[in-house]
């Protein structure tokens, strides 16, 4: 998607989620299973995230009826760690009370630049992939970094690898609510 857009995504066109989620979903649904349009789409959104549940659930948009289980049953963060907590199955990702800093996308241009390093720190393979399509990108302007107001992932590789925590600070940003599905 991002050679074929010649440009990466980022926090003005986040094309990510409609293109690679709702439309692939949709393409899929009805192109290769026949289904018709509107068609009940079950999403993850969970009762602690009130403003995008209220947004989101009844609408339709783009063939599907958007339904919120997890918002109607009350289930918060908190129930979706007890519940992987108390399962043989696990992703094995960081739990907090049912929020992990890796989330669907673990180096989200969304995330803060801190944030982005620490995963780096933990597994700096992570960053590989960001830092090619990167790279693929050269010489094109702005469009070759997901952000272009923040260090490019390879920048952010080098420091989370080669410099102490220190540094981690020294980019004043916060991570923005990705909202995948707004």
């Amino acid at each position: 998607l991002i050679k074929a857009r010649k440009y990466a995504p980022n926090p003005v066109a986040r094309f990510c989620t409609s293109d690679l989620k709702i439309r692939a979903i949709k393409d899929y649904l009805v192109n290769v299973c026949g289904f018709e349009t509107p068609f009940t789409s079950f999403v993850g959104i969970r009762a602690d995230e009130q403003r995008r549940a209220v947004k989101m659930h009844g609408k339709i948009e783009s063939g599907q009826e958007i339904y919120l289980p997890l918002y109607l049953d009350g289930v918060s963060a908190k129930d979706v760690g007890n519940f992987w907590s108390n399962n043989n199955f696990d992703l094995e990702l960081p739990n907090n009370n049912g929020v992990t800093d890796w989330g669907n996308c673990d180096l989200c241009f969304l995330k803060g630049t801190g944030k982005k390093q620490s995963i780096i720190r933990e597994k700096p393979e992570l960053a590989d992939w960001w830092i090619d399509q990167e790279s693929l990108l050269e010489g094109i302007g702005t469009g070759a970094y997901f952000r272009a107001d923040r260090p490019s992932y390879k920048t952010m590789q080098n420091e989370a690898l080669n410099q102490t925590n220190i540094f981690e600070n020294i980019y004043p940003d916060e991570t923005i609510p990705c909202f995948c599905g707004d």
